[in-house]
């Protein structure tokens, strides 16, 4: 079993989780998805290369757990029960996020309890801009805990969606459902379809912008392309070549993971954060400057010091976090 908290502990730890995207399809279509995965999005075409791909995540020794997500990872019923048959077979956490859109037709086949079974937690979407009817998500969320495996309800930070999840965890898991679950709010994000529904965040000065809670977090998407964070516009391609690589087999999976985990520049801005970057001589002119996100100043850095090996920012990436390396308000904490 795995909670919240722990979850969010390891993601502050380079190298040890990743996020697996196995899908753009979705056939949910909420208003506020933050990547726009639509019912005809991408599928997997090439089931060798993913294959080599969980097999590159599998191998890796320092992973602790693997996130899944999409679109809907539940439309992709080979390559998610493959994915959790090998990922959770290699000691590590699997973690679905869902919308629970499966639970529509009340107890759910043999392959999805199967995937349950080996999943560590399940996030499941409670949201109010979710448009799967609430019966369902509650019947998913029964589903999951009929498996015996824990459950993250996970609702836009907002007092009444807060109250509004209580509710439905009340209604579908009855008045002890705290002892198989929990909820999880996080901020909304002006990605994808979202853009139209979330004010853009206020812009403020670079140095100010603090550390950014997803930089150690890589994304490993079906067709071999792997991004630095899970931000959603990087993993649908955005953003300066940095953020960027692809791998065609496990090896290369393997040796992406470790270059975003050893690379300087992310360990920085995941630790000390921009104050630290603003304050190295070249790059003093941005502390001042206005960045609407810590997304901005990183993109903006990484145009700047691409190919540069700073033995300054080297040095830096050597020191230790400040306190627990939690995220401090303000600071990004996007989340999967």
């Amino acid at each position: 079993m795995l909670r919240i908290a722990e979850l969010d502990a390891l993601r502050r730890q380079p190298g040890r989780s990743a996020l697996l995207v196995v899908t753009d399809r979705c056939p949910v279509g909420c208003s506020h998805c933050s990547v726009a995965s639509r019912p005809d999005g991408p599928r997997i075409t090439d089931l060798a290369l993913f294959e080599e791909v969980v097999e590159g995540l599998c191998a890796d020794e320092t992973l602790r757990v693997v996130g899944v997500s999409g679109g809907e990872p539940f439309t992709e019923r080979r390559a998610l029960s493959h994915a959790a048959r090998r990922i959770h077979g290699s000691g590590k956490a699997f973690v679905p996020y869902t919308s629970g859109y499966w639970g529509a037709g009340g107890d759910p086949p043999a392959w999805i309890r199967s995937v349950l079974q080996l999943s560590a937690c399940v996030v499941l979407g409670t949201d109010a801009h979710h448009t799967s009817p609430p019966g369902t998500v509650a019947a998913a969320a029964r589903a999951v805990a009929a498996e015996g495996t824990w459950l993250v309800a996970q609702v836009l930070d907002d007092p009444a969606q807060i109250g509004a999840a209580e509710d439905l965890l009340t209604g579908a898991l009855g008045g002890g459902w705290r002892d198989l679950a929990e909820i999880h709010a996080v901020p909304p994000l002006p990605y994808g379809r979202g853009s139209a529904v979330f004010p853009a965040a206020a812009r403020v000065p670079g140095a100010r912008l603090g550390r950014c809670a997803i930089a150690r977090t890589p994304t490993v998407r079906y067709d071999g392309r792997i991004s630095a964070c899970c931000n959603e516009n990087v993993i649908m391609g955005a953003g300066p070549p940095g953020l960027h690589r692809v791998a065609r087999d496990r090896d290369g999976v393997r040796e992406a993971l470790a270059a975003f985990a050893a690379d300087p520049f992310f360990t920085v801005l995941g630790s000390l954060g921009t104050a630290a970057l603003t304050a190295l001589p070249r790059h003093r002119d941005l502390a001042a400057r206005e960045f609407s996100g810590i997304c901005g100043i990183c993109w903006h850095l990484l145009r700047r010091v691409a190919g540069e090996r700073d033995p300054l920012l080297r040095a830096l990436a050597l020191l230790p976090p400040p306190g627990s390396g939690a995220a401090r308000p303000g600071e990004s904490a996007e989340t999967w």
